[in-house]
């Protein structure tokens, strides 16, 4: 036992210890960052992500100093990778849409059904941890209703805990799945960000492959497959072809 609570107390003490340089350091960027020092500011903060510490706002800050240096694509790829962990943040959506317009390709996006923009629209209104935690609470709810209506001699206590019990299951099952299609896009890494200043998009995954289009730095895209180097991506607008990975870094 004493073996247990030793263990406990160091694990404990080596994430307040790392909590306190991270916070130590992330002053000492935002000071590099205040005094128009943005490359040191930028360095110590990808040293905090190196270490295993992530967060919207380090992922923000990051993305700011890079629009300060007018870096377009790597202040585009920091805002989408801040996006991802808080997908209503008011001011990370709208530097991502100040940066976008300086982004050369204007790729239109393709209608998307009505009802699909609904869900999608509610699934981003939390986080992937935020809906888990919901699908646990309405999970614990539901049995506790079950529970009632399973017990319940009262009738209309019945009734009432039965139809609480539906609600909550439907709300449970709601949460569980957004959770999880949020962190499975997180995970499988299936969108990036082109780097290169332009790059030719090829009909196939070599270079005698036939150009297709040129797209320019900061533009957004979806992988769909790779092979060896190559990786074939997908515009908003429907187009595909492939290009190399050095080419693009992924969200």
């Amino acid at each position: 036992m004493k073996k247990v609570i030793f263990l406990i107390f160091s694990i404990s003490t080596v994430f307040y210890v790392n909590a306190q340089e991270n916070d130590s350091l992330i002053v000492k960027a935002n000071d590099y960052y205040v005094n128009g020092k943005y490359q040191d500011a930028i360095s110590i903060y990808e040293s905090i992500l190196n270490s295993g510490y992530e967060s919207p706002d380090l992922h923000y800050n990051i993305a700011n100093a890079y629009y300060k240096q007018n870096i377009v694509a790597q202040a585009i790829l920091y805002y989408e990778k801040a996006l991802q962990l808080a997908p209503n943040d008011d001011d990370i959506n709208y530097n991502l849409e100040l940066v976008n317009r300086l982004v050369i390709d204007k790729i239109e996006v393709l209608p998307v059904f009505f009802i699909t923009g609904w869900i999608r629209s509610l699934q981003r209104i939390f986080t992937s941890n935020l809906w888990a935690i919901i699908s646990l609470v309405s999970f614990i709810l539901a049995l506790i209703f079950i529970s009632m209506y399973l017990y319940s001699r009262n009738l209309r206590l019945k009734k009432l805990s039965f139809g609480f019990a539906f609600f909550i299951v439907i709300v449970f099952t709601i949460s569980l799945v957004f959770s999880y299609q949020q962190k499975h896009a997180i995970l499988r890494e299936n969108t990036a960000i082109v780097t290169s200043p332009s790059v030719t998009v090829k009909s196939s995954p070599d270079e005698s492959g036939t150009d297709l289009f040129v797209v320019h730095e900061g533009t957004k895209v979806s992988i769909e497959d790779k092979i060896s180097d190559w990786n074939e991506i997908k515009l908003s607008d429907g187009s595909k072809g492939w290009l190399k990975t050095e080419n693009i870094e992924v969200i």
